[in-house]
C-alpha cells in the first residue's frame, strides 16, 4: 500500500509535485489528501506539475478526486482525496515546422 501524501494549504506545490512524481515512478500510482480550500489548491497544482515531470520519464497522469471523512485529533473531517495513477506511456507532440509564408500559396 502507498502511503497517502498529505497536503497543507502551506505546502509548497513544487515540493509536493516532487513527491508524487516519485511515488509514481516507484509505484504507478500515488494518493494525495488535502483538507480545505487553500490545500486542495496547492494540490491541483501540484498535480499539475508531477505531470510536466513525469512526461519527461514518458508517463502521463491522471487523477480522480472522491470526499473522504478522516479523523484529525479525534475530529471528523472532509477532506479530498486524489487518486493519481499513470495513463499509459507517453508521446510528447513535436509539430513539424511551418513552410515560410513566402512558400504558402
Amino acid at each position: 500500500m502507498v502511503d497517502t501524501i498529505k497536503v497543507s494549504a502551506k505546502s509548497r506545490s513544487t515540493a509536493v509535485a516532487g513527491a508524487i512524481a516519485g511515488v509514481i515512478r516507484e509505484h504507478k500510482h500515488a494518493e494525495v489528501q488535502a483538507i480545505g480550500a487553500g490545500a486542495v489548491n496547492q494540490a491541483i497544482k501540484a498535480i499539475a506539475i508531477a505531470r510536466g515531470y513525469l512526461e519527461r520519464d514518458g508517463l502521463d497522469i491522471a487523477c480522480v478526486p472522491l470526499f473522504v471523512e478522516v479523523d484529525v485529533s479525534g475530529e471528523e473531517r472532509t477532506a479530498v482525496k486524489f487518486l493519481v495513477d499513470v495513463r499509459g506511456t507517453f508521446t510528447p507532440k513535436v509539430e513539424a515546422p511551418s513552410a515560410p509564408e513566402s512558400a504558402q500559396a
